[in-house]
């Protein structure tokens, strides 16, 4: 099948087009390069005036396994089944169920999400989840830097090459696509009742201490040749102060690749009466001194959300606030422990309204686009939902400074951003959400449009949004434009060439594939995980490894493996 896309503005800057009018042609699913004056076309789509982006990439959205289920029995209320559905679309209307997190992400132009802490030993429950949602492609996580086996091989001293044996069959076995390190050593120390637990603390009966966990699974990420570099989940997370801990972590990396995630939580200084203060600036100072490091932000945006983490200290800390006053703590072995704590950010509140300014400070105050991703944590910060509302207020500064008049002045003023005036541009929203966000994953057949890609694209109607009813006026005339309307509801979404949004509804609903990779380990480590599973754990080497049995697809192949460097 061949398809043109016509006149579109097109803003990919891997190819240099900020909002160049070009072609698009796609042949069986994949971008291909202009077939010439007498080619035949099935369809023909006119996108004069439309902006066209390449599927919009998450790196960094809990979407799968036990913490999302057990948010979603915590709080049915968030979630309630709604009775009228389509009848073509089962469970379409059923709020946060994996259905309604495919359709909203891709009413959004998205097309493919990574979930970012899969526990190992519950791999096959989150790629079910995952296979469940539709439209979507998804890659998981595994994390690792808690679990007894591990943190053994570390205490006799094993080799790096051991290290890396280990970890290259995890991921083999979980079908994840890189590494996840939960506040290294920290869920295994709160067993032993510990309740705060820093970079150079050391794990009660292991003798090793996080820094040395989180070296040791960079080292063995990087040797590995995964292209996604290890994704850290820093200590200390939300203790005001804790900017000295993200900046420590960065040195600790020793020049070599990081990922630090949802940074905001760790951009917090002690300044001011109340002890808590912005140190956005001082983190960004760091991340310029270390080109090796990209972050994800993690927006605070104001409303009803849930926070779900496997930094059980962490969360522990913070149970007191939950509200709703319900939350969840477990433990479990293999791997380590989480907690679930429901959380309503206020925009009275002096705590919350200062966590959604440093957000926007990192976002405005970044130099480097390219290794700064958009993300909300969701949900810990807010829902991915609210993508559309966070993009209107880096776009918009008018919008930006009304929106400051109604929140804790008090907070604000530790801050620098009522003076910042920088508005985003399309070019930025699309390299930290497209072309960075794939380049980072090491998926490299996306967040482009070079012939060759796959044919992921989302076209977006700056006039408005048809289907809510705004329409800001014409697009380049008005900077002010409601970018929010425009990038809630797409006008088209392309998956592989097929059209399944149009005018902000889903109209197919294809399954998407799960992205993995398989470095090379010696298969002699497998003998020594079988020895530690039969000695100490209840659960079977076998209930750990993931194949396409588990998902009865027939000819269809669910998992694409990454290549590695």
């Amino acid at each position: 099948m061949l398809i043109k896309l016509q006149n579109g503005a097109i803003y990919v800057p891997a190819q240099n087009l900020h909002g160049a009018i070009c072609d698009l042609f796609i042949r069986d699913g994949l971008i291909v390069a202009d077939p010439g004056p007498d080619a035949h076309f099935d369809a023909v789509y006119d996108l004069t005036g439309k902006v066209v982006m390449a599927g919009a990439v998450d790196i960094h959205s809990h979407i799968a396994g036990g913490n999302v289920n057990t948010a979603r029995l915590l709080l049915p209320e968030q979630h309630r089944n709604h009775m009228a559905r389509r009848l073509s679309h089962p469970h379409s209307t059923a709020k946060w169920s994996t259905t309604d997190i495919g359709y909203r992400y891709a009413q959004m132009g998205y097309t493919t999400v990574v979930e970012p802490a899969m526990l190992p030993v519950n791999a096959l429950d989150v790629h079910l989840q995952m296979a469940d949602i539709p439209i979507l492609d998804t890659a998981a996580l595994a994390i690792l830097g808690n679990d007894d086996l591990f943190l053994r091989l570390m205490r006799a001293k094993a080799s790096q090459s051991q290290i890396n044996d280990y970890v290259a069959w995890t991921l083999h076995a979980t079908r994840a696509l890189d590494l996840k390190v939960i506040n290294a050593g920290g869920a295994n120390a709160f067993k032993s009742n510990v309740r705060q637990f820093d970079l150079d603390d050391i794990v009660p009966d292991y003798g090793v201490s996080s820094r040395q966990i989180l070296q040791a699974l960079q080292t063995a990420v990087y040797q590995l040749g995964v292209p996604h570099p290890i994704h850290v989940h820093c200590n200390n997370l939300g203790i005001p102060g804790n900017v000295d801990t993200i900046v420590a972590t960065m040195e600790a990396a020793q020049g070599l690749p990081m990922h630090l995630a949802h940074v905001q939580f760790y951009a917090y200084g002690s300044e001011g009466a109340k002890g808590f203060s912005s140190a956005a600036a001082q983190l960004l100072e760091a991340f310029n001194r270390h080109p090796n490091i990209t972050m994800d932000v993690g927006q605070v945006l104001f409303g009803q959300t849930v926070t779900i983490s496997g930094d059980v200290i962490a969360q522990y800390s913070r149970h007191g606030d939950a509200s709703p006053n319900k939350w969840v703590m477990w433990d479990a072995e293999c791997e380590g422990s989480g907690g679930v704590v429901p959380y309503r950010y206020r925009e009275a509140s002096f705590v919350n309204t200062l966590q959604w300014a440093i957000g926007l400070e990192l976002f405005l105050l970044a130099e480097a686009p390219e290794r700064l991703f958009f993300t909300t944590d969701h949900p810990n910060g807010a829902p991915f939902t609210a993508y559309p509302e966070l993009i209107r207020l880096l776009m918009d500064a008018d919008y930006r400074q009304a929106y400051m008049a109604n929140l804790n002045q008090e907070a604000l003023a530790l801050t620098l951003l009522p003076n910042l005036t920088r508005e985003l541009n399309l070019s930025e929203i699309a390299t930290m959400t497209r072309s960075a966000a794939a380049r980072l994953l090491g998926l490299n057949d996306r967040g482009h449009l070079v012939p060759g890609a796959i044919a992921d694209i989302a076209v977006y109607d700056p006039q408005g949004c048809g289907k809510c009813g705004k329409t800001p006026g014409a697009f380049a005339a008005r900077p002010q434009a409601d970018y929010r309307a425009m990038f809630a509801d797409a006008a088209m979404v392309f998956k592989n060439g097929q059209l399944v949004v149009k005018d902000g509804d889903v109209i197919a609903r294809p399954a998407g594939n799960a992205q993995t990779i398989q470095p090379h380990f010696d298969p002699r480590i497998e003998r020594d995980i079988q020895n530690h599973f039969d000695r100490f754990y209840s659960l079977k080497l076998n209930n750990f490894k993931i194949d396409d049995v588990a998902f009865n697809l027939g000819d269809n192949q669910r998992f694409r493996s990454v290549a590695s460097h």
